[in-house]
């Protein structure tokens, strides 16, 4: 039994630290929304089971009976027993479900797909942040694109916008007429030009 598949991988995932034993660390890794997949020992005991399910409730995780009885997990982890753990990575949670799955399809099949299609999402996502990662290392920038609500009008897409000398040549002076400036007399007669401040 200790050369399974599951429990190997499960060994795995504790020397990768990928591993949560025992109730007060599983209930940690829930809470914290940290735990992937629980599961529990065949032969745990039905207040074991309960809390199970209060943890999968309160951190939205799935939770299932393994076919293996407490000595047997325990041994593969290095202790006399275990009966609750919780694996915090996607990646093993779904290896280990769909490995549960091909010997029972029926009992952990549609769990075995849901912690598949959540493991592919969380690939995915680490995927583009590593490329955003790697982009923002060579200086790459998103092409500019103007803001949504200020699109040009398609008609003048791909024209370029006169600069302001020629719109004026087009408009013509008569079309800007000059200010109004006040003008007074100042002391010794001269004319003084700008806007008057009243007090």
């Amino acid at each position: 039994m200790t050369n399974d598949p599951i429990l190997h991988l499960l060994g795995l995932a504790k020397k990768a630290g990928r591993l949560e034993i025992g109730e007060e660390p599983v209930g940690a890794a829930c809470r914290s929304r940290q735990a992937r997949l629980v599961l529990l020992a065949a032969d745990a005991a039905p207040n074991t089971r309960r809390r199970a399910a209060h943890f999968g409730e309160a951190g939205n995780v799935l939770w299932l009976e393994t076919p293996f009885d407490k000595g047997q997990l325990g041994f593969i982890l290095g202790r006399s027993s275990c009966a609750m753990l919780a694996l915090t990575d996607a990646g093993f949670s779904a290896a280990v479900a769909e490995k549960l799955a091909a010997r029972d399809p029926d009992r952990y099949g549609p769990a075995a797909q849901q912690l598949r299609n959540k493991a592919d999402r969380v690939f995915q996502r680490q995927k583009e942040e590593r490329q955003h990662e790697k982009n923002l290392r060579q200086g790459k920038r998103k092409p500019w694109a103007p803001p949504p609500g200020e699109e040009t009008p398609p008609a003048q897409r791909g024209k370029p916008r006169p600069s302001k000398a020629r719109r004026r040549e087009k408009d013509g002076p008569e079309a800007r007429p000059e200010p109004k400036r006040n003008t007074t007399s100042g002391p010794g007669g001269r004319r003084l030009t700008g806007k008057l401040r009243h007090s």
